[in-house]
């Protein structure tokens, strides 16, 4: 029996080697969410298609659906971003955070999340352009996948009574910013730069966000990576790795 063909945009999150010549790709795609499917004999030098499936590429694909793993059975590259990462080591980490940021935050097959999609690609297509600053683009696309899974931290109003602010605490199992009377035992206490920029890249204000030092960006990446690993079930893998040290596009 012939199966259900269907085509779409896709970013390409992982790769995994399957026998001797095959790959499973995971791809987060515009309409029919995440997706893993086999391509079959890409890992051979005559393959029509291999380098079109690497990592962090934005693809044209066509499938077939199976029962457990679609096949990919066309590929056609639109921006492979991978490219522009492979001598470029800070670069290449966040590109992996991202890519498993989505995979995690997309937890069911088939599922259709298009805001996260565009996210991703942004963050990637940021990445790849150089033009920003690794950390900013990075903890910028942490922060607005936060906001889609409905975990953003709390900045301006009290996490636990909605007091409007500043706040000059903050507490990541209380769920960001916390007033005097709501305030933690073991409470953080950033400055309130670091606040500000957190704010800054969740609404995308990047004039105050080019603007901050490096030690702003520094405190505020250690509550982003914290925040986030803090709600889900096991932490990222590709986090630890990323090189914060590279703070100029």
């Amino acid at each position: 029996m012939r199966r259900p063909l269907y085509r779409d945009d896709a970013l390409v999150l992982r790769v995994q080697r399957l026998g001797e010549a095959d790959r499973i790709v995971t791809l987060l795609t515009r309409r029919h969410g995440r997706v893993r499917a086999v391509a079959k004999g890409v890992r051979k030098t005559s393959s029509r298609f291999g380098g079109r499936l690497e990592p962090f590429g934005y693809i044209d694909v066509q499938c077939s659906e199976g029962s457990s793993l679609d096949n990919v059975v066309q590929v056609e590259g639109k921006e492979l971003f991978g490219r522009h990462f492979l001598e470029d080591y800070p670069r290449y980490t966040a590109a992996s955070a991202v890519a498993e940021t989505a995979e995690r935050l997309t937890p069911i097959e088939r599922e259709p999340s298009l805001r996260l999609y565009l996210l991703t690609l942004g963050a990637l297509r940021a990445l790849a352009s150089r033009e920003r600053a690794v950390t900013l683009v990075l903890d910028a696309y942490l922060l607005r996948a936060m906001a889609h899974a409905g975990w953003a931290p709390a900045l301006r109003n009290c996490a636990v009574c909605a007091e409007p602010g500043p706040h000059r605490s903050f507490s990541i199992p209380a769920g960001g910013a916390v007033c005097p009377n709501c305030r933690p035992p073991g409470a953080a206490h950033p400055s309130p730069a670091t606040i500000d920029l957190m704010h800054a890249l969740l609404e995308g204000d990047w004039a105050v966000a080019d603007a901050s030092d490096v030690k702003t960006r520094n405190e505020s990446s250690g509550f982003v990576a914290a925040h986030l690993q803090w709600h889900l079930e096991r932490g990222l893998r590709s986090l630890p790795f990323v090189d914060r040290r590279e703070m100029n596009p």
